[in-house]
């Protein structure tokens, strides 16, 4: 501490010559510019009440979304009301002239999407981190030609399982009716489509057998007799239904479908039936989700598998496009959501059709024009991608079947999913990769892998891999879920937001976290 001593007026003039020298450096300090979220070491970080809303808006979205066409849609919408721009595979001059430090979306088939950011400062050579995601659920399928006979004056519905339904989770539920139209205009000659959904009305239901009768009562029914949809009743003297008319006739789905559901649907359509020429409409639970438990600490809902995931994926990528200055960025960041993984992803937009590398290779074309192979090769080389996709919450009632030390928990952050099977793409190296990116911006890990003695699921992680971007590290991880693939799922209500700031925070640091790795 000093001794040295000032008088009154002097103490005055030096404070005086203080507050002007702080008032000449504020001036010449700049303006402040939008956030650089790149190089930053402040997580993005979520509260309590903001990881609780997220949940709410997941649920709001599930059910404003019943099938994959309306996910696509509602998602799309997301994305253009936040500055990102359409781009069809169709084009050609968009794609060789994308600008530096945008944003960019296009779809394939209306059922999967790839959004992209590209800051200015990217470099091909560099790679890109990228999550993917799969946004079909399991649901019950329409026939092509749906159409039953009267039964006993029952009307019945002709439908078909998407993987894993029509079994005793599906019985006595409140069913609705939606998806995509494919209309003909008779003037034009021209064809569009139009998506419809029933919501909240009950279309349909598949009525269990009373237990009293015994043995006929006991699970499984038979998929093709048993589990029949009920549409409606009408005995003999019903004047409900008129018969169809001449112009109705004219319809290309009169005679495959009843007339009855058809006026149905065009009512949906807001157009006549001899309109209707094509459908892809399924059956699914209108029951909206909701939180639960004493603290509500989870989250029930339909369809979680897996637009628990997708959901996430897609809004931590708007939301960095959001609070980063892309014109400074040096990131190439994507987020793929397919169909078809519940069947295979054997589809033009499934996983194993080559939609990631395809928009990779389009990204290219507008960078450089050296060797387009050995470019894109190197570009996946040097990318990480994150295959998200649901895994399985600790059941208590079932606690037996988990490996120890590999139980998922709620509210505790993302999954890593492992199996020494090959059934997932993750390895040792990737898991670090991850676990240093959650370490760095205070995000928790949780591990999953099934026992010796029981059989794993599979994910994208494997096709992308090995199929649709060749050389492009993937690894397994997602948000836990409990009752994968019954009719209604359930995940702590804090997890979709702390999967948002997970993968916020994976596009924030993965290039710094990858490069320290090396050519591991």
């Amino acid at each position: 501490m000093s001794n040295q001593q000032f008088t009154a007026a002097e103490a005055i003039l030096m404070l005086k010559n203080t507050l002007e020298n702080m008032a000449i450096d504020q001036a010449e300090k700049p303006e402040p510019v939008k956030a650089e979220f790149f190089g930053s070491k402040k997580p993005f970080n979520l509260t309590n009440e903001e990881l609780l809303q997220k949940g709410q808006d997941y649920i709001d979205f599930t059910y404003e979304s019943p099938t994959i066409y309306h996910v696509v849609d509602n998602l799309s919408k997301d994305l253009e009301n936040n500055g990102f721009v359409y781009i069809s595979e169709k084009e050609y001059d968009q794609w060789k002239n994308l600008k530096k430090g945008a944003k960019y979306y296009t779809k394939r088939g209306d059922s999967s999407l790839l959004a992209f950011t590209l800051g200015s400062k990217w470099e091909p050579k560099s790679g890109c981190g990228a999550i993917g995601s799969h946004i079909d659920a399991l649901h019950v399928k329409l026939k092509p030609s749906s159409i039953k006979n009267t039964f006993e004056g029952y009307e019945l519905l002709g439908v078909a399982p998407y993987s894993g339904t029509l079994n005793e989770l599906w019985l006595n539920r409140d069913l609705g009716l939606g998806g995509r139209v494919i209309i003909k205009d008779s003037k034009t000659k021209k064809f569009s489509s139009v998506l419809i959904d029933s919501t909240p009305d009950c279309i349909a239901f598949i009525p269990s057998l009373a237990v009293h009768y015994g043995a006929p009562a006991d699970f499984p029914y038979d998929k093709e007799n048993q589990t029949i949809p009920v549409l409606g009743y009408f005995n003999d003297e019903s004047k409900d239904v008129d018969e169809p008319t001449s112009e109705e006739k004219k319809s290309a789905l009169f005679g495959k479908h009843s007339i009855n559901l058809l006026r149905y649907i065009a009512k949906l359509a807001n157009v006549k039936v001899s309109d209707l020429y094509q459908l892809d409409l399924e059956l699914y639970d209108i029951q909206k989700g909701t939180f639960a438990g004493l603290k509500k600490d989870f989250l029930i809902s339909p369809r979680q598998d897996d637009r628990l995931c997708s959901y996430p994926a897609l809004q931590s990528l708007i939301t960095y496009s959001n609070i980063v200055n892309l014109e400074k960025d040096n990131n190439l960041n994507v987020v793929a959501l397919y169909d078809k993984e519940e069947v295979g992803s054997l589809d033009r937009q499934g996983a194993k059709s080559g939609i990631f590398d395809n928009t990779i290779t389009r990204i290219l074309s507008s960078y450089s024009p050296e060797d387009p192979e050995l470019l894109l090769r190197t570009c996946l080389s040097n990318s990480f991608f994150i295959s998200a996709d649901v895994i399985h919450l600790h059941n208590p009632n079932f606690d037996h079947v988990y490996l120890e030390n590999h139980k998922p928990k709620p509210n505790q952050g993302v999954t890593i999913s492992l199996d020494s099977n090959g059934h997932m793409a993750t390895d040792m190296v990737g898991v670090a990769i991850i676990e240093e990116i959650a370490r760095i911006n205070g995000d928790k890990t949780q591990y999953f892998q099934i026992k010796n003695n029981s059989r794993s699921g599979g994910t994208i992680g494997p096709s992308i891999a090995c199929t649709g971007a060749s050389g492009v590290r993937v690894i397994d991880l997602g948000i836990a879920e409990m009752s994968m693939h019954a009719i209604r799922e359930v995940t702590g209500s804090k997890d979709v937001g702390l999967g948002i700031r997970f993968f916020v925070n994976f596009f924030k640091t993965y290039r710094e976290v990858v490069e320290n790795f090396g050519d591991l």
